[in-house]
């Protein structure tokens, strides 16, 4: 299984978040880690709308996430939030899915009003789930170049202080340990 699941929340087939995400999974294989990138789009929309994690698709991702010690979410701000995408994907996993996990939140906007998205709305509810949050990084849209023939790059101003943080998440995700509470 892998060390690693990405979760990209993108409803778009030509996402920029995912072009992101494609960089930064390649740079975290590059660092050792067995990395698996998850387009949540891709998940049959009934079986994921309706809950049904009995369903082949639906389980093998659970069940991936649950293996998992480290996880990305991302997903592009639509209305000041993550994406119903995204939503309905971690709505799916038990309440304390990413307990012991550590996590890197991300998210992709059109404004640098965008940003609250990350603090107000992505953050809260992963930390409610139980993870370790780490810190999570926004990336304005304009900053992200999906390319024609080259691939997706991103403009020097977003691509240092994000792999920075890509990096730290590396160092995190092969060095925590969990905390385990007996009761």
């Amino acid at each position: 299984m892998p060390s690693i699941v990405v979760l990209a929340g993108s409803p778009s087939a030509t996402s920029r978040t995912a072009a992101v995400l494609d960089l930064l999974a390649l740079r975290l294989t590059g660092h050792g880690h067995d990395v698996r990138v998850v387009s949540i789009r891709e998940l049959p929309p009934g079986p994921l709308l309706a809950a049904d994690t009995h369903h082949p698709a639906i389980s093998d991702v659970v069940e991936a996430v649950a293996a998992a010690r480290g996880l990305i979410v991302a997903s592009p701000v639509y209305k000041a939030a993550y994406t119903a995408l995204l939503k309905a994907f971690l709505d799916i996993l038990p309440q304390y899915a990413l307990a012991g996990k550590t996590v890197l939140p991300l998210v992709t906007g059109g404004t640098p009003a965008h940003v609250l998205a990350l603090d107000y709305a992505l953050r809260p509810v992963l930390a409610s789930m139980g993870a370790h949050v780490g810190q999570g990084y926004f990336v304005l849209d304009q900053l992200i170049n999906v390319g024609s023939g080259t691939g997706p790059t991103l403009a020097p101003a977003a691509e240092r202080p994000l792999l920075g943080i890509v990096d730290a998440f590396s160092v995190a995700v092969a060095s925590f340990r969990p905390v385990t509470v007996t009761v």
